[in-house]
């Protein structure tokens, strides 16, 4: 009799953790099935604003234009005159280009990359803006 007493405050004694691991595997499929990839430039810019901006689908290269006049591919600075050639190389033979240009980079530079980028053989160039609330 003593026994059987031992065997039942053992096992009421004991913490059942599946349920609490089921909470956190769950959790973590909403985490990772909520968190958004958004393949960014690797500086900070400013978009100008267009009330013709339109929606477009992923970009495989993103060109950001700082407003000193720095050309950055996919989070890395990259000369002017090598961006065509490095644009390029990443998209291979189809694929689409944006170009994030600061609103206070010049329009020169911006010709000047979208120059480039056409010189390489790349047709499908964009520039990215913010829509406006008009």
């Amino acid at each position: 009799m003593r026994r059987r007493r031992l065997e039942v405050e053992n096992e009421a004694s004991e913490v059942n953790l599946t349920p609490m691991l089921d909470v956190v595997f769950i959790m973590l499929i909403f985490f990772i099935v909520t968190t958004s990839f958004i393949k960014e430039s690797g500086v900070e810019i400013e978009r100008p604003e267009s009330s013709a901006a339109s929606p477009r689908p992923e970009a495989q290269v993103i060109v950001a234009l700082t407003p000193e006049g720095a050309v950055w591919v996919d989070g890395r600075p990259v000369d002017l005159h090598r961006v065509g050639a490095e644009v390029a190389e990443l998209l291979g033979s189809e694929g689409s280009v944006v170009i994030q240009a600061d609103r206070l980079a010049t329009t020169g530079r911006l010709l000047e990359v979208m120059d480039r980028l056409r010189e390489s053989g790349i047709e499908d160039v964009a520039v990215a803006a913010t829509r406006s609330g008009s």
